[in-house]
Protein backbone atom coordinates (compact mmCIF):
# COMPACT_ATOMS: atom_id res chain seq x y z
CA UNK A 1 0.00 0.00 0.00
CA UNK A 2 1.34 3.42 -0.97
CA UNK A 3 2.39 5.80 1.78
CA UNK A 4 -0.07 8.63 2.35
CA UNK A 5 0.52 12.23 3.39
CA UNK A 6 -1.41 11.57 6.58
CA UNK A 7 0.98 8.76 7.50
CA UNK A 8 3.93 11.10 6.96
CA UNK A 9 2.38 13.78 9.15
CA UNK A 10 1.51 11.25 11.85
CA UNK A 11 5.12 10.05 11.83
CA UNK A 12 6.32 13.63 12.32
CA UNK A 13 3.74 14.55 14.96
CA UNK A 14 5.83 13.39 17.97
CA UNK A 15 8.55 15.94 17.11
CA UNK A 16 7.89 18.83 19.49
CA UNK A 17 9.32 22.33 19.28
CA UNK A 18 10.83 22.90 22.76
CA UNK A 19 9.98 26.60 22.84
CA UNK A 20 6.37 26.43 21.71
CA UNK A 21 5.71 23.10 23.41
CA UNK A 22 3.74 21.85 20.41
CA UNK A 23 4.25 19.40 17.58
CA UNK A 24 5.88 20.76 14.43
CA UNK A 25 2.84 19.39 12.58
CA UNK A 26 0.42 21.28 14.81
CA UNK A 27 2.52 24.44 14.42
CA UNK A 28 2.29 24.17 10.64
CA UNK A 29 6.04 23.78 10.16
CA UNK A 30 5.67 20.77 7.81
CA UNK A 31 4.90 21.85 4.27
CA UNK A 32 4.94 20.63 0.65
CA UNK A 33 4.77 16.90 1.33
CA UNK A 34 5.47 15.01 -1.90
CA UNK A 35 5.37 11.20 -2.27
CA UNK A 36 6.71 9.32 -5.26
CA UNK A 37 6.62 5.58 -4.59
CA UNK A 38 9.14 4.93 -1.85
CA UNK A 39 10.50 8.46 -1.96
CA UNK A 40 9.14 11.11 0.38
CA UNK A 41 10.06 14.80 0.38
CA UNK A 42 8.83 17.66 2.53
CA UNK A 43 9.85 21.02 3.96
CA UNK A 44 10.21 21.94 7.61
CA UNK A 45 9.74 25.69 7.74
CA UNK A 46 11.19 27.14 10.94
CA UNK A 47 10.62 30.58 12.41
CA UNK A 48 14.27 31.57 12.04
CA UNK A 49 17.21 30.43 9.89
CA UNK A 50 19.30 30.49 13.07
CA UNK A 51 17.17 27.90 14.83
CA UNK A 52 19.45 26.08 17.32
CA UNK A 53 17.55 22.77 16.97
CA UNK A 54 17.49 22.74 13.18
CA UNK A 55 19.87 19.78 12.86
CA UNK A 56 17.97 17.79 15.49
CA UNK A 57 14.65 18.38 13.72
CA UNK A 58 16.09 17.29 10.38
CA UNK A 59 17.64 14.11 11.81
CA UNK A 60 14.53 13.13 13.78
CA UNK A 61 12.21 13.81 10.83
CA UNK A 62 14.26 11.69 8.43
CA UNK A 63 14.54 8.78 10.86
CA UNK A 64 10.81 8.76 11.68
CA UNK A 65 9.60 8.83 8.09
CA UNK A 66 12.13 6.17 7.05
CA UNK A 67 10.44 3.84 9.53
CA UNK A 68 7.23 3.91 7.46
CA UNK A 69 6.61 0.74 5.46
CA UNK A 70 7.70 1.09 1.86
CA UNK A 71 9.74 4.29 2.36
CA UNK A 72 13.39 3.99 1.36
CA UNK A 73 14.39 7.60 0.71
CA UNK A 74 13.52 10.82 2.57
CA UNK A 75 14.40 14.35 1.46
CA UNK A 76 14.00 16.87 4.29
CA UNK A 77 14.39 20.48 3.17
CA UNK A 78 14.97 22.86 6.08
CA UNK A 79 13.64 26.35 5.34
CA UNK A 80 12.79 29.40 7.43
CA UNK A 81 10.18 32.13 7.37
CA UNK A 82 10.91 34.57 10.16
CA UNK A 83 7.92 35.93 12.02
CA UNK A 84 8.34 39.67 12.20
CA UNK A 85 7.72 41.28 15.55
CA UNK A 86 6.99 44.99 15.45
CA UNK A 87 7.82 47.43 18.24
CA UNK A 88 5.39 47.07 21.11
CA UNK A 89 2.60 49.62 20.95
CA UNK A 90 3.99 51.30 17.82
CA UNK A 91 3.47 50.89 14.09
CA UNK A 92 6.07 49.22 11.88
CA UNK A 93 8.99 51.57 11.25
CA UNK A 94 10.10 52.79 7.86
CA UNK A 95 13.63 53.08 9.22
CA UNK A 96 14.55 49.40 8.80
CA UNK A 97 12.13 47.94 6.26
CA UNK A 98 14.25 44.90 5.41
CA UNK A 99 15.20 43.92 8.97
CA UNK A 100 13.12 41.18 10.58
CA UNK A 101 14.42 41.46 14.17
CA UNK A 102 16.45 44.10 15.99
CA UNK A 103 18.36 43.16 19.15
CA UNK A 104 19.71 45.86 21.45
CA UNK A 105 22.71 44.85 23.56
CA UNK A 106 22.96 47.11 26.59
CA UNK A 107 24.63 47.52 29.97
CA UNK A 108 24.03 49.87 32.86
CA UNK A 109 27.72 50.76 33.06
CA UNK A 110 30.90 50.50 31.04
CA UNK A 111 33.64 47.94 31.48
CA UNK A 112 31.49 44.81 31.50
CA UNK A 113 32.43 43.67 27.98
CA UNK A 114 29.14 44.66 26.33
CA UNK A 115 30.65 45.44 22.92
CA UNK A 116 32.63 42.20 22.87
CA UNK A 117 29.44 40.30 23.69
CA UNK A 118 27.53 42.18 20.97
CA UNK A 119 30.12 41.37 18.28
CA UNK A 120 30.30 37.71 19.18
CA UNK A 121 26.52 37.39 19.52
CA UNK A 122 26.14 38.81 16.02
CA UNK A 123 28.77 36.42 14.67
CA UNK A 124 27.10 33.45 16.39
CA UNK A 125 23.75 34.35 14.81
CA UNK A 126 25.45 34.50 11.40
CA UNK A 127 27.19 31.17 11.92
CA UNK A 128 23.80 29.66 12.81
CA UNK A 129 22.49 30.66 9.38
CA UNK A 130 21.12 34.17 9.83
CA UNK A 131 21.75 37.27 7.73
CA UNK A 132 23.10 39.67 10.35
CA UNK A 133 24.07 43.32 10.67
CA UNK A 134 25.85 45.02 13.57
CA UNK A 135 25.37 48.69 14.43
CA UNK A 136 27.80 50.30 16.88
CA UNK A 137 25.65 53.03 18.44
CA UNK A 138 28.30 54.17 20.94
CA UNK A 139 29.00 57.54 19.34
CA UNK A 140 31.55 58.69 21.92
CA UNK A 141 33.47 55.43 22.33
CA UNK A 142 33.02 53.27 19.21
CA UNK A 143 34.81 49.95 19.48
CA UNK A 144 33.51 48.04 16.45
CA UNK A 145 36.44 49.01 14.15
CA UNK A 146 39.00 47.58 16.60
CA UNK A 147 37.02 44.47 17.54
CA UNK A 148 36.46 43.48 13.91
CA UNK A 149 39.65 44.84 12.35
CA UNK A 150 37.65 47.07 10.02
CA UNK A 151 38.45 50.64 9.03
CA UNK A 152 37.89 53.23 6.35
CA UNK A 153 35.08 55.58 5.49
CA UNK A 154 32.05 53.70 4.12
CA UNK A 155 31.08 54.22 0.50
CA UNK A 156 28.06 56.37 -0.35
CA UNK A 157 25.76 55.43 -3.22
CA UNK A 158 23.24 58.10 -3.92
CA UNK A 159 21.53 58.82 -0.60
CA UNK A 160 22.54 55.46 0.90
CA UNK A 161 25.57 54.58 3.00
CA UNK A 162 27.03 51.15 2.28
CA UNK A 163 27.99 49.24 5.42
CA UNK A 164 31.34 47.53 5.66
CA UNK A 165 31.28 43.73 5.59
CA UNK A 166 33.50 41.44 7.67
CA UNK A 167 33.06 37.90 8.99
CA UNK A 168 29.78 37.74 7.06
CA UNK A 169 28.35 40.69 9.01
CA UNK A 170 27.24 44.10 7.77
CA UNK A 171 28.92 46.70 9.97
CA UNK A 172 28.37 50.39 10.74
CA UNK A 173 30.04 52.58 13.36
CA UNK A 174 30.90 56.20 14.05
CA UNK A 175 34.45 54.89 14.31
CA UNK A 176 34.55 54.49 10.52
CA UNK A 177 34.19 58.26 10.10
CA UNK A 178 36.78 59.56 12.60
CA UNK A 179 40.42 58.80 13.31
CA UNK A 180 41.44 56.83 16.38
CA UNK A 181 42.62 59.92 18.29
CA UNK A 182 39.75 62.25 17.34
CA UNK A 183 37.26 62.75 20.18
CA UNK A 184 33.58 63.13 19.33
CA UNK A 185 32.36 66.24 21.14
CA UNK A 186 28.65 66.40 20.36
CA UNK A 187 25.55 67.47 22.18
CA UNK A 188 22.36 65.40 22.43
CA UNK A 189 20.55 66.59 19.26
CA UNK A 190 23.61 65.80 17.10
CA UNK A 191 23.81 62.31 18.58
CA UNK A 192 20.11 61.80 17.91
CA UNK A 193 20.58 62.91 14.29
CA UNK A 194 23.52 60.58 13.66
CA UNK A 195 21.82 57.51 15.09
CA UNK A 196 18.66 58.24 13.11
CA UNK A 197 20.81 58.54 9.98
CA UNK A 198 22.44 55.19 10.68
CA UNK A 199 18.99 53.62 10.91
CA UNK A 200 17.50 55.49 7.95
CA UNK A 201 20.31 55.94 5.43
CA UNK A 202 22.49 52.84 5.81
CA UNK A 203 21.69 50.23 3.17
CA UNK A 204 21.22 47.30 5.54
CA UNK A 205 19.36 45.27 2.92
CA UNK A 206 17.48 42.14 3.97
CA UNK A 207 18.55 40.99 7.43
CA UNK A 208 17.24 38.39 9.81
CA UNK A 209 18.85 40.20 12.74
CA UNK A 210 20.32 43.63 13.34
CA UNK A 211 22.34 43.65 16.57
CA UNK A 212 22.66 47.17 18.01
CA UNK A 213 25.49 47.76 20.46
CA UNK A 214 24.15 50.52 22.71
CA UNK A 215 26.41 52.86 24.66
CA UNK A 216 26.55 52.12 28.40
CA UNK A 217 24.01 53.77 30.66
CA UNK A 218 20.70 55.42 29.84
CA UNK A 219 21.83 58.62 28.12
CA UNK A 220 20.86 60.34 24.86
CA UNK A 221 22.04 57.65 22.44
CA UNK A 222 20.40 54.80 24.32
CA UNK A 223 17.11 56.69 24.68
CA UNK A 224 17.14 57.70 21.00
CA UNK A 225 17.47 54.09 19.93
CA UNK A 226 14.87 52.71 22.30
CA UNK A 227 12.38 55.35 21.20
CA UNK A 228 13.21 55.40 17.47
CA UNK A 229 14.34 51.97 16.33
CA UNK A 230 11.76 49.16 16.01
CA UNK A 231 13.44 47.06 18.70
CA UNK A 232 12.36 43.43 18.97
CA UNK A 233 14.09 42.92 22.30
CA UNK A 234 17.09 43.72 24.46
CA UNK A 235 19.93 41.74 26.01
CA UNK A 236 21.45 43.12 29.23
CA UNK A 237 25.16 42.43 29.83
CA UNK A 238 26.54 42.56 33.36
CA UNK A 239 29.19 41.09 35.60
CA UNK A 240 28.46 39.40 38.92
CA UNK A 241 29.58 42.22 41.21
CA UNK A 242 26.96 44.33 42.97
CA UNK A 243 27.79 47.65 41.28
CA UNK A 244 27.31 46.22 37.80
CA UNK A 245 24.10 44.51 38.85
CA UNK A 246 22.64 47.73 40.26
CA UNK A 247 23.30 49.49 36.96
CA UNK A 248 21.97 46.52 35.00
CA UNK A 249 18.67 46.91 36.83
CA UNK A 250 18.51 50.56 35.73
CA UNK A 251 19.04 49.57 32.10
CA UNK A 252 16.33 46.94 32.35
CA UNK A 253 13.89 49.48 33.79
CA UNK A 254 14.62 51.82 30.87
CA UNK A 255 13.53 49.17 28.38
CA UNK A 256 10.42 48.46 30.40
CA UNK A 257 9.41 52.14 30.30
CA UNK A 258 9.58 52.19 26.48
CA UNK A 259 7.84 48.80 26.09
CA UNK A 260 10.87 46.93 24.74
CA UNK A 261 10.93 43.32 26.01
CA UNK A 262 14.10 42.23 27.76
CA UNK A 263 15.20 38.92 26.26
CA UNK A 264 17.42 38.18 29.23
CA UNK A 265 20.61 38.86 31.17
CA UNK A 266 24.10 37.67 30.21
CA UNK A 267 26.74 37.48 32.93
CA UNK A 268 30.10 38.21 31.32
CA UNK A 269 33.51 37.40 32.82
CA UNK A 270 31.75 35.04 35.23
CA UNK A 271 34.64 32.78 36.20
CA UNK A 272 38.17 31.77 35.27
CA UNK A 273 39.34 28.22 34.63
CA UNK A 274 43.15 27.81 34.54
CA UNK A 275 44.30 25.64 31.61
CA UNK A 276 46.20 23.37 34.02
CA UNK A 277 43.09 22.95 36.23
CA UNK A 278 40.24 22.36 33.77
CA UNK A 279 37.86 21.22 36.53
CA UNK A 280 38.22 24.39 38.61
CA UNK A 281 36.15 27.58 38.37
CA UNK A 282 37.32 30.72 40.14
CA UNK A 283 34.56 33.33 40.49
CA UNK A 284 36.61 36.52 40.64
CA UNK A 285 33.67 38.96 40.75
CA UNK A 286 31.28 36.89 42.86
CA UNK A 287 29.08 33.97 41.94
CA UNK A 288 25.52 33.79 40.68
CA UNK A 289 24.73 37.51 40.75
CA UNK A 290 23.42 37.64 37.21
CA UNK A 291 21.15 34.64 37.71
CA UNK A 292 19.77 36.03 40.98
CA UNK A 293 19.08 39.40 39.39
CA UNK A 294 17.27 37.77 36.46
CA UNK A 295 15.10 35.78 38.86
CA UNK A 296 14.32 38.86 40.99
CA UNK A 297 13.32 40.90 37.94
CA UNK A 298 11.39 38.12 36.23
CA UNK A 299 13.51 37.83 33.08
CA UNK A 300 15.48 34.96 31.56
CA UNK A 301 19.07 34.26 32.52
CA UNK A 302 20.78 33.64 29.19
CA UNK A 303 24.08 32.28 30.47
CA UNK A 304 27.56 32.79 31.90
CA UNK A 305 30.53 33.71 29.72
CA UNK A 306 33.86 32.71 31.29
CA UNK A 307 37.06 34.76 31.37
CA UNK A 308 39.55 33.79 28.68
CA UNK A 309 42.65 35.87 27.81
CA UNK A 310 42.12 34.95 24.17
CA UNK A 311 39.03 37.17 24.07
CA UNK A 312 41.27 40.20 24.64
CA UNK A 313 44.07 38.85 22.47
CA UNK A 314 41.73 38.27 19.53
CA UNK A 315 39.86 41.52 20.06
CA UNK A 316 43.08 43.53 19.93
CA UNK A 317 43.84 42.18 16.45
CA UNK A 318 40.28 42.40 15.16
CA UNK A 319 39.30 38.74 15.52
CA UNK A 320 36.23 37.93 17.64
CA UNK A 321 36.64 34.89 19.88
CA UNK A 322 34.23 32.84 17.73
CA UNK A 323 36.71 33.23 14.87
CA UNK A 324 39.91 33.32 16.94
CA UNK A 325 39.15 30.25 19.10
CA UNK A 326 35.85 28.77 17.88
CA UNK A 327 36.03 25.66 20.07
CA UNK A 328 36.88 27.30 23.40
CA UNK A 329 34.46 27.50 26.34
CA UNK A 330 33.64 31.17 25.67
CA UNK A 331 32.66 30.47 22.06
CA UNK A 332 30.47 27.56 23.08
CA UNK A 333 28.80 29.70 25.75
CA UNK A 334 28.15 32.53 23.28
CA UNK A 335 26.52 30.09 20.86
CA UNK A 336 24.25 28.88 23.68
CA UNK A 337 23.29 32.49 24.44
CA UNK A 338 22.56 33.10 20.76
CA UNK A 339 20.35 30.01 20.68
CA UNK A 340 18.42 31.24 23.71
CA UNK A 341 17.99 34.67 22.11
CA UNK A 342 16.56 33.38 18.83
CA UNK A 343 14.19 31.04 20.67
CA UNK A 344 12.95 33.92 22.82
CA UNK A 345 12.45 36.13 19.75
CA UNK A 346 10.49 33.39 17.98
CA UNK A 347 8.15 32.97 20.95
CA UNK A 348 7.66 36.74 21.27
CA UNK A 349 6.89 37.03 17.56
CA UNK A 350 4.32 34.24 17.80
CA UNK A 351 2.58 36.06 20.64
CA UNK A 352 2.51 39.41 18.82
CA UNK A 353 -0.09 40.19 16.15
CA UNK A 354 1.38 40.10 12.66
CA UNK A 355 2.41 43.38 11.07
CA UNK A 356 0.15 44.26 8.17
CA UNK A 357 2.99 45.05 5.80
CA UNK A 358 6.55 44.46 6.93
CA UNK A 359 8.00 45.42 3.53
CA UNK A 360 7.54 49.16 3.73
CA UNK A 361 9.34 51.14 1.04
CA UNK A 362 11.18 54.17 2.35
CA UNK A 363 11.12 57.21 0.09
CA UNK A 364 13.94 59.65 0.71
CA UNK A 365 13.04 63.15 1.83
CA UNK A 366 14.01 65.36 -1.13
CA UNK A 367 15.07 68.08 1.29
Amino acid sequence: MATSERQVLDALRPIVDPDFGKSIVELGFVKNVAIDGGRVAFDIELTTPACPVKAEFEKAARERVLQLEGVHEVDVRMTAQARVRGPAGRPASELLPGVKSTIAVASGKGGVGKSTVAVNLALALHQMGGAVGLLDADVYGPSLPLLTGTSGRPEARGQSIQPHEKYGLKLMSMGFFVSDDSPVIWRGPMVHGLITQFLRDVDWGELDYLVIDLPPGTGDAALTLTQTAPLSGAVIVTTANDLSLIDARKGLKMFEKVNVPVLGIVENMSYFTPPELPDRKYYLFGQGGGRRTAEELGVDFLGELPIDPRVVEGGDIGRPILDFAPDCDVSRAVREVAGAVVRKLAVLAARTPAIADANITWVADPS
